[in-house]
């Protein structure tokens, strides 16, 4: 069956069939598009295209179809919509009923309206993966506000921080990536039924009530624009990417400090696997596929955005392409973010090893600071102590353990109160701004992010 054809003498090309079909992806669209069905032969009904007796025929036949559905039959229509009104047809006595219910109607606007209700439904979910993966995140954050580690940038050691600070750090970023995803599903939430193949529908649908009865929150204004535009399938796959990358940039720092050479956090053993040749491997493996999968949720973003760009306003086959890209990114989050939630609900952190990590250079920003409160400006604070660490590098002993009478060649201001400054603790509890590491501004920001959630 076909839904166009009428002035064709010749039949499709095999070829071009196979390269046309939609089926083996858009089946998963079925649901949805018995519930527009449903909806639109409504309305049909209301401006009178369709009596009572046959919307109630209409409806029946639907419903047989979504049982028949359920049992997940082979299908080797075109695509679903064809399948859906292929199985209508034959699901109800009287044929030409059935022919009735495009009425107005586009497979445009059709599989628009479907794929922003499925899309919108989909991302939900996801949305609920992450505030799992959020209050698991929390958990820990809380268990280690006191695990004092060296903080890294350039992958060198910087300051010290606490652990919860770097748990913290990746709640916020996922926090971010929900509220994107939120704002996607919004996006999404706009119908499109009721715009035709282009023009718009000449039967007086009332595409208000279409939106209520289908759950969608308002109506695209414009039916040249709700048939043609993608943007809010890249906005979802833009999200889906970037959530994808925070996930890589947490799994690379687990997979990091979880290695011998830092010890820091041990992975269990349901999240990693062994090796084929080496019996004593412990690899990361559910880590590294979270970091792997990134690359196919930007690609995803990338491959749609390359079709959309050089097409036409108005609707273009070329646009068959967008689910695809879509439904990858939804099936590949629905992967990680659980494994990730249950990598970091089962983490152990070791504390020790964390300690054993900390050295006093750490706290070279701290000696400049304690200068600073003696009433040197930063900047020349910042060249004393530069020098005080070339000496300790020179006399191979760590800046601690240089004498008092040898800092004061550097600066007259040092004193015996500069022993304080040699304390990791002391150093993060001075970090008591909003947002700091001290463990007040810690307390606090657990309390905003378990309001957040």
């Amino acid at each position: 069956m076909k839904l166009w054809g009428g002035r064709f003498k010749k039949p499709t090309a095999p070829e071009l069939e196979l390269l046309g079909s939609s089926i083996d992806f858009d089946r998963r669209l079925a649901f949805e598009d018995v519930r527009i069905n449903r909806a639109y032969s409504r309305e049909l009904q209301a401006v009178g295209v369709l009596s009572d007796g046959e919307l109630q025929t209409i409806l029946s036949g639907l419903d047989r179809v979504e049982e028949k559905l359920r049992e997940n039959p082979p299908l080797e229509d075109e695509d679903i919509h064809t399948a859906v009104e292929r199985m209508l047809g034959e699901a109800i006595e009287d044929p030409e009923v059935a022919a009735k219910v495009p009425t107005g109607r586009s497979r445009n606007d059709l599989a628009v309206t479907e794929m922003r209700l499925y899309l919108a439904s989909a991302i939900e979910a996801r949305v609920g993966d992450i505030e799992k993966l959020q209050a698991s995140l929390l958990q820990q954050a809380r268990a280690s506000q006191d695990a004092i580690l060296p903080g890294y940038t350039h992958l060198r050691r910087g300051q010290p921080v606490v652990y919860a600070q770097y748990l913290l750090a990746y709640f916020w970023a996922l926090d971010r990536d929900r509220e994107r995803l939120k704002a996607a599903r919004t996006r999404a939430l706009g119908l499109a039924l009721g715009a035709g193949a282009l023009a718009g529908n000449p039967f007086g649908v009332n595409r208000q009530r279409l939106a209520e009865e289908l759950g969608f929150d308002h109506v695209l204004p414009n039916s040249i624009d709700a048939i043609s535009s993608r943007d809010y399938i890249l906005e979802f796959l833009s999200a889906g990417a970037i959530l994808g990358t925070n996930l890589s940039r947490m799994a690379e720092d687990l997979i990091l400090w979880s290695g011998a050479e830092y010890g820091f956090v041990s992975i269990d053993e349901s999240y990693a696997t062994g090796s084929s040749l080496m019996p004593q491997k412990r690899n990361p493996d559910s880590l590294e596929l979270i970091r792997g999968k990134s690359g196919r949720l930007v690609g995803n973003l990338m491959a749609l955005l390359t079709t959309v760009k050089g097409i036409a306003t108005g609707y273009q086959r070329d646009l068959q392409e967008d689910k695809e890209p879509a439904f990858d990114t939804l099936d590949t989050l629905a992967m990680v973010l659980p494994v990730m939630d249950g990598v970091i609900k089962t983490l152990v952190v070791n504390r020790e090893n964390m300690a054993a990590a900390l050295s006093p250079d750490l706290l070279a920003t701290d000696l400049a600071e304690y200068l600073v409160r003696k009433g040197i400006p930063f900047r020349n604070a910042h060249g004393i102590v530069g020098q005080v660490l070339a000496r300790a590098a020179e006399k191979g002993v760590p800046p601690a353990e240089l004498a008092l009478d040898e800092l004061r060649e550097f600066s007259p201001e040092f004193d015996e109160a500069v022993s304080e400054v040699w304390d990791y603790r002391a150093s993060a509890a001075r970090r008591d701004t909003e947002g700091g590491v001290s463990p007040r501004a810690i307390a606090e920001q657990i309390k905003k992010a378990e309001k957040r959630l």
